[in-house]
């Protein structure tokens, strides 16, 4: 049997949202979270744009170092030999890329206008598949934008011809979110069966079924033969109405009635982490977590119904699927009501040290300190938020890593 793998796509779709965006230290922390919880790749941003390439760099850094480690760090581009000779002239280090085209007639149609083919689509994708495989790369994923729009017949040949040319996966996009769990799992059935190939599954919610479509698809790969790879953003951000909440997919797969007994993840998940990293997104974001939020909202947990708080108190199984303490909940928050020293742009040496010190975190000389302090002004410049204590951390303990991260050369 095929087992299930997460690919998180927060640090390429969900910053991809209108409105919104995550700082580069940010979307390292993001990273570092994910590794923490056991999802497979991260999709961790854009090697052909140039204010990524610094962070992108000091990222697989931190792979080669061992901090990023198992996790997979896969770059997005567009399938064009373009792309593919861009992103190794100004990323060489990447070892992991998602190629991406549009395959529905509506998109070569509408999105290009009659000046592609579905015989030059296919050119496209196999000569960016072989230009990627020149430079050594580990893995290829190749994208069909609006896949669940396409024809199965180009479908399955565009899947097929890109297995050939040394794909590893296809990624089955679901752009607009048109699918349905029973259209979804068909497709995907089939198209893991005659293809001999894994599948991801990249699900939008603009009908509100990112979650089941993902699940549904993914029993298809796995009935279909092969493995599934779903793609999740945390807390579900995404473009227009989001994509599949990770912390609710990996629920769906443990609880949902008859999944978890046949549909196995393909590695450990650690779901205690699943509170942390929610609230960080949410604080990095600018984005409330919903109270009805799957796993994490306030009141998933919530009692006032006198039926449901009196079942609950007796047998939390009774209106509980879950326990939150599976979750990493439960811990008490305390906030400061009193003096507070707080970092930011303009810290001084003096309270960074005091706010430091009650990390934990203590400093061998006052140039070590100004230093780090300095660090700490131009992240808090990039995010134009406070810093939380685990940035705090990494600023003070991978000073030439964040340093990179940070970057930007625009006029050069």
């Amino acid at each position: 049997m095929g087992k299930i793998y997460i690919v998180d796509v927060t640090n390429r779709d969900g910053v991809q949202t209108a409105r919104l965006g995550l700082s580069k230290l940010a979307k390292t922390m993001i990273n570092l979270y994910l590794n923490e919880m056991g999802v497979c790749q991260s999709e961790f941003g854009f090697p052909t744009t140039k204010h990524e390439s610094h962070y992108l760099r000091a990222n697989l850094k931190l792979q080669e170092m061992g901090v990023l480690q198992p996790i997979r760090l896969s770059g997005w581009i567009r399938a064009t030999v373009e792309d593919v000779e861009k992103t190794f002239d100004m990323v060489p280090e990447i070892k992991n890329l998602n190629l991406s085209i549009s395959t529905s007639q509506q998109m070569i149609v509408g999105k290009f206008r009659g000046t592609k083919s579905q015989k030059q689509i296919l050119d496209m994708a196999t000569a960016a598949i072989d230009a990627a495989k020149s430079h050594g790369v580990e893995s290829i994923g190749i994208n069909a934008e609006d896949a669940s729009r396409t024809e199965m017949d180009f479908l399955l040949h565009f899947a097929c011809t890109a297995r050939e040319h040394g794909a590893d996966r296809v990624r089955y996009c679901d752009t607009l979110g048109y699918d349905n769990p029973m259209t979804i799992y068909d497709t995907c059935k089939h198209l893991a069966h005659e293809c001999g190939m894994p599948v991801e599954l990249h699900c939008h919610g603009d009908l509100g079924m990112a979650v089941a479509n993902s699940i549904a698809g993914a029993m298809g790969v796995v009935d279909g033969g092969q493995d599934a790879y779903i793609n999740t953003t945390v807390n579900g951000i995404g473009e227009r109405a989001g994509n599949a909440d990770l912390v609710a997919v990996i629920l769906a797969l443990k609880y949902a009635k008859g999944v978890a007994e046949k549909y196995k993840f393909g590695q450990a998940i650690h779901l205690n982490r699943a509170w942390k990293i929610c609230k960080y997104a949410s604080h990095a974001f600018g984005v409330p977590i919903p109270m009805n939020q799957p796993g994490v909202g306030a009141n998933v947990f919530a009692h006032a119904s006198g039926i449901h708080a009196d079942g609950v108190l007796k047998d939390p199984q009774n209106y509980e699927l879950y326990d939150f303490g599976e979750l990493g909940r439960g811990e008490p928050e305390i906030v400061e009501t009193g003096r507070e020293i707080a970092s930011g742009q303009y810290s001084g040496l003096a309270g960074f040290r005091y706010i430091m010190g009650k990390l934990g975190v203590d400093f061998s000389d006052r140039k070590d300190a100004e230093d780090i302090v300095e660090l700490v002004r131009y992240a808090n410049v990039e995010a134009q938020r406070p810093l939380v204590t685990d940035e705090l951390r990494f600023l003070a303990q991978y000073p030439q890593v964040a340093k990179e991260l940070m970057t930007m050369s625009p006029l050069e």
